[in-house]
């Protein structure tokens, strides 16, 4: 058996102390889900929702960590989800550069996890704009495992 403090610092096994709370709300949570599908190995680059929106390009445990993502993150812009870790992301970067050359994307947002492996979808999508050939401005936000945005 290996050491269990070996390996990626990311997939390492914690708990999030959070106090409970008996608090609940009735008020339902609105999705700001404006598209299908989501997941960028599944995107094509030509769908209409992408035309001039921004674009969000989100790691897929940000949703999970963050409990207001939707409002927060999401509202108004075209969505693409991805792990650097576990997908293949070989057709990433030319799918990103056809998405933006195809639809004259104001604005993009990264948003990453704070694990390391994390910044690789970061460095897609710079890699991404570059290869388009537009000049789009890039946000990245940076999200705790607690939840909580990090800059």
């Amino acid at each position: 058996m290996g050491n269990p403090g070996c390996g990626c610092p990311g997939s390492m096994a914690k708990v999030i102390e959070r106090p409970l709370t008996e608090e609940t709300s009735n008020v339902k949570a609105v999705s700001e889900l404006r598209q299908w599908p989501v997941q960028l190995h599944l995107l094509p680059p030509t769908a209409p929702y992408f035309k001039a929106a921004e674009l969000l390009v989100c790691a897929d445990c940000v949703a999970f960590a963050m409990g207001n993502m939707h409002a927060d993150l999401l509202k108004g812009k075209a969505l693409a989800i991805a792990c650097p870790k576990l997908d293949d992301t070989t057709p990433y970067v030319d799918k990103l550069a056809h998405i933006i050359q195809a639809n004259d994307t104001p604005k993009i947002t990264v948003a990453i996890m704070e694990v390391p492996c994390c910044r690789g979808l970061q460095i897609m999508v710079a890699e991404a704009i570059r290869k388009s050939g537009r000049d789009v401005p890039l946000e990245t936000i940076t999200i705790g495992i607690d939840g909580n945005r990090r800059n």
